[in-house]
């Protein structure tokens, strides 16, 4: 695997606990310690880039991403306001931006690039690239997720990354900032009453897991219907992420997997993973979904001749 633009790729949780009250519970602290190894890694790693795509950063018409060179505001997160400020100013790596968006265009997406000041940068972003990449040793591109996009337009998306980093001779480090399941207490709770929202949750963030330690990356891609079923997350959590990380990683179940941390988080299912490219591979597995290398629009399933 000495040729991938991959270092290795990361999938970590959006919410602000792990940042800015890792002391309040014992979960929230585990997760803290592992951003904090995952951040060890990318600074011992020869990456060029830390290429974040987000769910808490929704784009309705197509995909944006994140250009300014420098990007720097204070953010505050609209649920859990009552933790904090969370300030931060960015390094982007603009040059990949603008090549990432001119590969979507060639893919048949639709895409723009956003760089003006003030622009309001996502938890989840925030929260990853602050623990993950503090001193901005590394600059970083961050790619929205498109709530209505399906299957097709995200795996597409995943292969214009994929497609930039090659052009430009660039390795990466992949994150993916996402919860396992997604359902939330609606009431404040305190932070000793924090868990998994459901016994079903729970079951099948382990399974998740399971998959993910074992390297099975397009495995979780092929299935993340049925999880999605499952667990009835929205979709922009559920499996859109799945499907990007696998595009642009590489499709296969080539990878070591390991999980650093797993914890509720508000009732959410939060958990700090690493997949690193690998010659193995998780058994021979037929794939049902199909493959797509250009984006040409949703199938038509309705008859244009019916009135």
């Amino acid at each position: 695997m000495s040729e991938s633009p991959i270092c290795f790729g990361l999938y970590v949780p959006p919410q602000p606990h792990p940042l800015l009250a890792p002391e309040q519970n014992e979960g929230w602290g585990e997760l803290r310690s592992a951003f904090d190894t995952a951040r060890q890694r990318i600074e011992e790693s020869d990456a060029d880039l830390i290429l974040v795509y987000s769910t808490t950063w929704p784009s309705i018409i197509g995909h944006q991403i994140q250009a300014h060179p420098e990007p720097e505001w204070t953010h505050v997160d609209d649920d859990f306001h009552f933790l904090g400020s969370m300030p931060y100013k960015f390094k982007m790596d603009t040059d990949f931006a603008d090549g990432y968006n001119q590969n979507c265009g060639e893919r048949g997406l639709h895409s723009r690039t956003i760089a003006y000041d003030g622009f309001p940068i996502d938890t989840g972003s925030v929260v990853a690239l602050k623990l993950l990449n503090p001193d901005n040793r590394i600059p970083a591109c961050i790619v929205s997720s498109n709530v209505y996009s399906n299957r097709a337009e995200s795996i597409v998306l995943g292969k214009a990354a994929r497609d930039t980093l090659q052009q430009q001779g660039k390795k990466a480090v992949v994150v993916v900032v996402a919860t396992l399941s997604n359902r939330m207490f609606t009431e404040h709770i305190e932070p000793h009453e924090d868990r998994i929202h459901s016994a079903k949750d729970e079951e099948w963030n382990q399974k998740i897991m399971e998959f993910f330690s074992q390297g099975r990356l397009e495995d979780l891609s092929q299935l993340s219907r049925e999880i999605h079923g499952q667990i009835r997350v929205q979709k922009v959590v559920a499996y859109k992420p799945v499907w990007w990380m696998a595009a642009t990683m590489g499709q296969s179940n080539n990878y070591d997997g390991e999980v650093l941390a797993y914890a509720a988080l508000h009732g959410s299912g939060g958990a700090v993973i690493q997949l690193t490219p690998t010659s193995g591979s998780f058994g021979d597995k037929e794939f049902d979904e199909d493959d797509v290398e250009i984006y040409s629009g949703d199938r038509d399933v309705l008859d244009k001749g019916m009135i």
